[in-house]
């Protein structure tokens, strides 16, 4: 009687996740908590000094360069539009008469009618007419000017926040707003002046001048939104990579603004303004990047993260940090080979992004390399993919 054969156990084979090599090209980032700003903020404030009387925008709206967007009660400026306008033809009038008794002065002296005293009294006289009716142009040139600050204009395109004045109330070429009590303090509040407003100062010229800080209260905020501004720092150590990379800021170089809710892409722009210092208290430098926003995805005020590329490594071997091992040696990966028996192989990485790794060198495109389960292998160690993974997108 015969005993059958035993049949040997087929070898243990350990199950691991693997990954394939790939050739891809691959942006190096740096990423930085951002936030959004309005390119051009612009507080509007009056420029003339009045009963406001009309408020021509909607709350919330987009408008245009030099949209209407208020107007000032413009009867006071009008009539000493008309005043100057008068005092300066009257002195008109007296200079033509002063010119032509200075030509009859000027005959008669010739022939004795007159002395030499006269004669030069009367170019005077002209001269001084001459002086009063270049000033009464100017009067009335800015009286003019005083006039047309009665329409209130957008200084730019962009999107008008909430009403910060109610028509009725008193505003002010200062910054100032105050209510209407009566018709006599309204139209003492309204006398001729002239200013210029902004977001940080404005002056004031004319009949009834007075100069203020326009640090008050103005009429609407116009914030322009396309394009959009987002402002970020990034420390010192990084700042050098990106001068390199962009070659002292002469080239712009690529951004993108991620939602911190869905880590979606807001929208991609480009760097453009580096400050001019370092801060010393903490040791970054701020950056601004410009946006085109032309969906409105990115809003003032806003809070996103920013992923700033630095520089792009065309056709790069990239792998899973998860699939690189350090030993007492360096780092290295196991290969699976075609008999399934994976062997450790030294590499040398470039760098890494986020959980991708660029390969120097130790492996090339096409090989398959172990990114779990590479605890209990060895060299020579027999396995069997039980999943193949992806290395992702590595160049966004």
């Amino acid at each position: 009687m015969h005993k059958k054969p035993v049949k040997k156990a087929p070898p243990h084979q350990i199950p691991v996740t693997a990954v394939k090599v790939v050739s891809q090209d691959f942006q190096t980032d740096i990423a930085a908590l951002g936030a959004a700003q309005a390119w051009t903020s612009d507080m509007v404030f009056a420029q003339a000094s009045g009963k406001l009387i009309h408020v021509n925008f909607t709350e919330g709206s987009e408008v245009k360069a030099g949209q209407l967007l208020a107007e000032v009660d413009p009867r006071p400026y009008q009539a000493a539009v008309a005043q100057a306008d008068g005092t300066l033809k009257r002195d008109e009038a007296n200079l033509a008469g002063a010119r032509r008794d200075l030509d009859r002065f000027q005959h008669l002296q010739g022939e004795g009618g007159v002395s030499r005293q006269q004669f030069e009294d009367q170019q005077a006289t002209v001269g001084e007419d001459e002086g009063t009716v270049e000033l009464d142009r100017g009067s009335l040139a800015a009286a003019k000017i005083n006039l047309e600050f009665c329409r209130i204009v957008a200084p730019v395109s962009g999107r008008t926040g909430v009403r910060l004045v109610d028509p009725g109330n008193i505003v002010s070429a200062s910054g100032s707003v105050s209510s209407v009590v009566n018709t006599s303090s309204a139209t003492s509040a309204a006398s001729p002046s002239s200013s210029t407003g902004g977001s940080s100062s404005s002056s004031s010229t004319g009949p009834s001048s007075s100069s203020g800080s326009s640090s008050g209260t103005g009429i609407v905020v116009v914030n322009q939104i396309q394009p959009i501004a987002i402002t970020f720092t990034v420390p010192q150590g990084e700042f050098q990579r990106l001068v390199e990379a962009s070659d002292g800021f002469k080239k712009p170089l690529p951004v993108q603004a991620l939602s911190q809710e869905t880590g979606a892409i807001l929208d991609s722009g480009e760097l453009r303004i580096a400050d001019n210092r370092v801060d010393q208290n903490t040791g970054s430098v701020e950056l601004k990047a410009r946006f085109p926003n032309a969906s409105t995805r990115l809003w003032p005020g806003q809070f996103v993260n920013v992923r700033l590329g630095v520089r792009r490594l065309p056709n790069a071997t990239v792998i899973p940090l998860a699939a690189v091992n350090r030993g007492p040696n360096g780092q290295y990966v196991f290969v699976v080979g075609p008999n399934n028996k994976v062997a450790m192989r030294a590499v040398t990485l470039a760098t890494t992004q986020g959980q991708v790794a660029v390969v120097k060198s130790g492996v090339k495109a096409g090989d398959v390399v172990v990114v779990d389960g590479q605890m209990v292998l060895n060299n020579g160690s027999l396995v069997r993919v039980t999943h193949m993974t992806s290395t992702g997108n590595a160049a966004p």
